[in-house]
C-alpha cells in the first residue's frame, strides 16, 4: 500500500522526463547496430583488389610481376601481412628477412606503398583469405616491332595519346652510354619485362602512384605495348655494357680538361695584359 502511495506521489513530469531518455538511449542503441557497417567484408576487399593489385597479382592465375597469391593467408602470419600490405617499403628498409627474399625472387621489384587504411588492408586480407580465385584479364599483344618500341622509348614517335616519353624516367641497356632518366626504376632486368603477360598486366593498369596518375589519362594502344615489349625484352637479354660508366668517367675528364683548356686560351692573354704593366712598374721602382 505504501508503495503505491509512493508511485502516485511522484511528480508527473520525472517519470516523463525519464520515460523518454529511456526511449530515446533505446532508439540509439537500436540505429547504430541496424546502420554500422562491417568492418572487414571480403566484397570490399575484392574491390580493392581489382582497383590495387590485379596489375602485378593474381589468385590463382599463375605468376605476374609478383607472386600468385592463392593461399597466402596460409602461408603468411596475419601480422605480417598487415605490416607488408600497409607499408611494404618500410618493411624493406627494416630488412625483414621474408620481404626481402621475396625482393630478390622478383627481379628486385619492390611492392608500392599503397597508402591503404587499417580497415582496406583487413578488408583485403579478408578476401584473400575467401578462397576467392581470380586471373589475369589481359589479352596477349600482338606482334611488337622492337625499332619502334626504342622510338616511343626515346621520344623519336610520339605515343598516340599523347604520354611522355620513357626515357625521361627510365634507363634501359642499349640506350649509349649516357642511358635515360632514374626518377623510376633501371628496367634492364625489370620484373616487369620478364613476361609479356606481366608487362601487358602492369602497363595497362599501372599500380604505383605516379605511373597512374601519367597512364591512365593517357593509355597505350595494344600495339605500342606490344613495340615497347619488344624492344625491352630485346634489351634485357643484351643486359647492360659492364664498361659503360668507365666510358660516362672518361667522357667527364676528357669535358673537364676541354673546358680548362678553353677559359685559360681565352682569360690566359688578359692575365697577362695585366701582369705585364704591374711587373714593369714593380722592376723600376726597385732601381
Amino acid at each position: 500500500m505504501m508503495k503505491s502511495v509512493e508511485r502516485l506521489s511522484q511528480p508527473k513530469g520525472v517519470s516523463f522526463t525519464l520515460t523518454l531518455l529511456a526511449m530515446l538511449a533505446f532508439f540509439v542503441m537500436a540505429s547504430g547496430v541496424a546502420f554500422a557497417k562491417p568492418q572487414f567484408q571480403a566484397g570490399d576487399g575484392e574491390a580493392l583488389f581489382k582497383e590495387k593489385c590485379v596489375a602485378c597479382h593474381t589468385i590463382g592465375g599463375g605468376k605476374l610481376v609478383g607472386p600468385d597469391l592463392q593461399g597466402v593467408t596460409e602461408r603468411r602470419a596475419k601480422d605480417w601481412l598487415t605490416n607488408w600490405i600497409s607499408a611494404p617499403d618500410q618493411m624493406l628498409a627494416s630488412g625483414d628477412a621474408t620481404a626481402t627474399e621475396l625482393f630478390k625472387e622478383y627481379n628486385q621489384v619492390p611492392m608500392p606503398n599503397l597508402g591503404l587504411k587499417p580497415d582496406q588492408v583487413a578488408s583485403l586480407i579478408a578476401y584473400l583469405g575467401s578462397g576467392s580465385a581470380t586471373s589475369s584479364t589481359t589479352q596477349a599483344l600482338p606482334v611488337g616491332d622492337a625499332t619502334a618500341g626504342k622510338a616511343y622509348f626515346v621520344g623519336d614517335q610520339r605515343f598516340s595519346n599523347g604520354g611522355p616519353h620513357c626515357i625521361s624516367c627510365h634507363s634501359v641497356a642499349g640506350l649509349g652510354s649516357l642511358g635515360g632518366g632514374n626518377l623510376g626504376p633501371d628496367l634492364t632486368n625489370s620484373g616487369f619485362t620478364q613476361s609479356e603477360a606481366a608487362f601487358a598486366s602492369f602497363i595497362s593498369a599501372p599500380s604505383t602512384q605516379t605511373m597512374n596518375s601519367i597512364w591512365s589519362s593517357t593509355p597505350l594502344t595494344a600495339q605500342e605495348q606490344a613495340d615497347l615489349y619488344a624492344f625491352l625484352s630485346k634489351a634485357a637479354v643484351q643486359q647492360r655494357e659492364p664498361s659503360a660508366l668507365l666510358q660516362i668517367a672518361v667522357l667527364a675528364i676528357v669535358g673537364a680538361a676541354a673546358l680548362i683548356a678553353l677559359a685559360n686560351i681565352y682569360w690566359g692573354k688578359r692575365l697577362r695584359g695585366v701582369r705585364k704593366p704591374m711587373v714593369e712598374r714593380a722592376l723600376a721602382l726597385k732601381k
